[in-house]
């Protein structure tokens, strides 16, 4: 099939199947956990185990990306299978109305949409062009949260005004997850290369190998630490009434909580995610990396050192533009330095670090909070993204002059 044609096809099904994503993700964002209070009146450990469902689907990609290369089962296929088996979860949770198969099938139906990341990284690698990659990873991101955000406030109304029940919501959720499989299916892909060794975590050593790699999961692992440190915070901030954040003298409602955690952020990121992706496909990486740091840096600080309207609103905004380059950049940057065959691998080490600081970075933020201001922790969770640019910056000229596919080797000491 010509290269032109599998592009085509694939940026067809990606752009569909990204209107059933944008429904899924409002289910990990918002509506499980909205399940688990109202219907079920949850403890903090069930919560907590359905927040980390994705989390912990990162941190098991690298076994999943080495069971579909022993298996020879092109990434697509093994992807849409995986997304039925999420499916099928959904219904099941929806059938059976106990609290804990509610709990474990939403931990592994969120877990389902983190498993299949790596796998499609490589078809990406193999089926859109290096010169238009980000552009088309855009496109479809776009179309996610444009449908992310409709199917929130739809799915909201219907449940607010008792037109549906948490059950049709679950059955609704698995619809979405069948018809993604069944899109994800239909993409063209070719078996994973194997790289030998049978260790399930075996996509770690090239942290080992690659130097490249490691710096920049070095550089990423302060980014991404300091970053989703206060991710759960912005809600925290503006909702919990200790901290006393005001309009007009009122304390902010829901709908106001939304505006600054949601809204906002959304539109920037659907308003310039098009021209982050044209960037990706053309700026030296790093530079890239550098100049959506300091977005980052410049969203949280001004955000929660806000109270005012006008300033809640330039930290949402700030942090909506540098998280709209974020998805482009954390979804496709392994394609830009490791060797073609290897990317699903590559990726699987990325993510499962992005998992594990996942659930570690929540957790400690929120304990900082018991004995520090939230202003200092927003401080310092800018000073490890710092940290994070400065590792990035030592690297830029290695993201003009490296070439893709070439592996560093270095002896370890003891």
């Amino acid at each position: 099939m010509p290269n032109h044609l599998v592009t085509q096809i694939t940026y067809r099904l990606e752009k569909w199947r990204a209107v059933f994503t944008g429904i899924l993700d409002t289910a990990a964002s918002t509506f499980l956990l909205a399940i688990a209070v109202r219907e079920f009146q949850a403890g903090a450990l069930a919560k907590a185990f359905i927040a980390s469902g994705f989390s912990l689907g990162l941190l098991c990609s690298p076994i999943v990306v080495s069971t579909v290369e022993r298996a020879c089962v092109p990434p697509a296929q093994a992807a849409a299978q995986v997304l039925a088996f999420g499916s099928l979860t959904f219904l099941i949770t929806s059938l059976w109305k106990t609290e804990w198969v509610f709990v474990c099938g939403a931990a592994l139906a969120t877990a389902s949409f983190a498993y299949i990341i790596p796998l499609l990284t490589q078809v990406y690698q193999e089926n859109y062009p290096e010169e238009t990659r980000g552009q088309l990873f855009a496109h479809t991101t776009v179309i996610r949260i444009v449908s992310g955000a409709i199917a929130a406030h739809l799915l909201g109304l219907l449940l607010t005004n008792h037109i549906i029940g948490f059950t049709l919501l679950l059955d609704t959720f698995a619809l979405a997850m069948a018809i993604s499989a069944f899109l994800v299916s239909k993409i063209p892909s070719k078996p994973l290369t194997p790289c030998g060794g049978g260790h399930p975590f075996k996509a770690l050593r090239f942290i080992q190998q690659d130097r490249l790699f490691r710096r920049t999961l070095l550089g990423w692992m302060f980014l991404g630490f300091g970053n989703l440190m206060m991710v759960p915070l912005r809600v925290e901030y503006l909702a919990n009434p200790k901290y006393s954040v005001k309009i007009s003298g009122e304390l902010l409602t829901i709908g106001a909580v939304a505006l600054y955690t949601t809204v906002i952020p959304n539109i920037a990121r659907v308003a310039v995610n098009p021209l982050w992706g044209y960037l990706f496909d053309r700026a030296n990486f790093f530079v890239l990396r550098v100049a959506l740091n300091i977005g980052f840096m410049v969203g949280i600080v001004t955000f929660f050192m806000s109270n005012s309207p006008l300033g809640l609103a330039i930290g949402s905004a700030a942090y909506g533009i540098a998280l709209s380059g974020g998805d482009v950049a954390w979804g496709l940057w392994v394609t830009k330095f490791a060797p073609p065959d290897r990317v699903a691998d590559y990726m699987a080490a990325h993510t499962f670090l992005t998992g594990v600081r996942g659930i570690l970075a929540p957790i400690i933020s929120f304990q900082l909070t018991h004995f520090l201001s939230i202003q200092i922790v927003s401080l310092i969770a800018a000073g490890l993204i710092f940290i994070g640019t400065v590792v990035f910056f030592t690297e830029i000229r290695a993201g003009s002059t490296s070439k893709k596919g070439t592996i560093v080797i270095e002896e370890i000491s003891e």
